[in-house]
């Protein structure tokens, strides 16, 4: 299976897309991803003025947005849409700061019509930055 690219799966856009590209993808079982921080990122100016840090927050996101990566290839999911139902045991290791790579892997731990749950990390150079439980919920991407 070629591997698309993260816009072509996902609903996100700028500048809520997280995820540059990806590099691995088991329709429905896991999904690894990059997300490459070039210190452009808006929220870098603000958070923090002098040491800029990527929030956790967005760390979770992107881990979230590769777990919907995971989701969203398996043909059963066509035409859904994951949605946070919930986060976890979220445990931030390390600082994420500018020009780092964030190399992202989730894995699916249960898959159902209607919801599911995975366990994802985010390293920098094989350093464990974040880890997280994923609960999402899937809906019609129509609203309907």
């Amino acid at each position: 299976m070629s591997l698309p690219k993260p816009v072509e799966v996902l609903p996100h856009r700028s500048p809520f897309l997280f995820v540059d590209e990806i590099s691995a993808i088991v329709p429905g079982e896991s999904a690894v991803g990059t997300w490459r921080l070039t210190g452009d990122e808006a929220f870098f100016a603000g958070h923090f003025p002098g040491r800029p840090t990527l929030p956790g927050v967005l760390i979770c996101e992107a881990i979230a947005q590769v777990g919907a990566l995971a989701v969203l290839t398996d043909e059963r999911y066509e035409g859904k849409l994951p949605l946070f139902g919930g986060l976890d045991k979220a445990r931030f290791r390390r600082q994420v700061v500018p020009g780092d790579t964030l190399t992202i892997e989730v894995q699916m731990t249960r898959l159902s019509a209607r919801a599911g749950k995975g366990e994802g990390r985010a390293t920098v150079d094989g350093e464990l930055a974040t880890s997280c439980e994923l609960m999402f919920v899937i809906v019609d991407a129509d609203g309907d």
